[in-house]
């Protein structure tokens, strides 16, 4: 039985410091953990470079950030947070409800 699928809104800040990938190629590594939680992406929006309003890490003072619309199950989105915390090149993830 298949739970009914939600609309999300991912915001992820990305960090390709000292990394050969483009941001491009780590969307998709995002994308595939999406689909390994069974959602499926239907928009990505790359902003771009944004400074940070509050540095945390002297060394990271901005990064690119990328919107990804998805669907899902109600569980998908604790289990990519959980996902990418151990992924280096996502230096941050928000998901809310679309």
């Amino acid at each position: 039985m298949n739970s009914p699928k939600r609309n999300y809104r991912a915001t992820f800040i990305m960090d390709n410091r000292g990394r050969e990938e483009t941001i491009e190629q780590l969307v998709d590594g995002v994308k595939k953990v999406i689909a390994e939680v069974q959602g499926e992406v239907s928009a990505v929006e790359n902003i771009g470079k944004k400074d940070f309003i509050r540095v945390t890490d002297k060394k990271l003072t901005g990064a690119t950030y990328v919107h990804v619309s998805f669907s899902a199950p109600a569980a998908a989105p604790a289990q990519l947070i959980e996902r990418l915390r151990l992924n280096g090149s996502v230096y941050r993830t928000f998901i809310q409800s679309a």
